[in-house]
């Protein structure tokens, strides 16, 4: 697992996108502050940068570094939640602009998967996290169902959990307003 979060880090300093394992399924990633590598990664994707993409950090303290208004019961719905919680913020700050929703929002997760916390942590700032396909195709539950054309698009292919084939599920997702108010958008 070392040589791969170095040589991960290696390529997401360099502006690079690599292919990794996260808490949900595996994921296309990079620096998610770079306005140049979020936009490779919706080319890779073939996708539109009007549709969002998520960040992963590694703790719950690093949130109002990203959010303007951290709404008080953040950190009790991160700590409470049994599975991965993408929660989406309002006033989103310090990350590449082309990441940002065009209403100021952004997708944070906290992960608590070993390889994707110790990524976050090792880079110090937060990584992209999309699903590893190209749009309009259904996301790999695993590994061994990535299109084979992505690996080629990447500058890094993370080897850790690549024989897993436990079935992964995309994470729950709320939006959470600044008065506290909680809209469940995925369950």
């Amino acid at each position: 697992m070392n040589d791969d979060l170095k040589k991960a880090c290696e390529a997401l300093q360099k502006g690079g996108v690599i292919l990794y394992p996260t808490d949900t399924i595996w994921g296309l990633g990079c620096d998610a502050t770079r306005e140049d590598a979020v936009k490779r990664i919706y080319e890779i994707k073939q996708r539109s940068d009007s549709k969002s993409m998520l960040t992963l950090i590694d703790s719950s303290a690093l949130l109002d570094r990203y959010v303007d208004q951290l709404p008080d019961i953040a950190q009790e719905l991160i700590e409470c939640s049994d599975k991965p919680l993408t929660i989406i913020y309002s006033g989103a700050k310090n990350l590449a602009t082309n990441l940002i929703a065009s209403d100021g929002t952004i997708g944070i997760r906290v992960t608590k998967e070993e390889f994707s916390q110790k990524l976050c942590r090792r880079f110090g700032k937060p990584i992209v996290s999309t699903s590893a396909n190209f749009s309009g195709e259904p996301s790999p539950a695993n590994f061994s169902e990535i299109n084979r054309e992505i690996f080629r698009l990447v500058d890094y292919v993370v080897n850790y959990r690549k024989d897993d084939m436990q079935k992964s599920k995309p994470s729950s997702i709320i939006r959470l307003e600044n008065n506290g108010v909680i809209k469940i958008i995925r369950e």
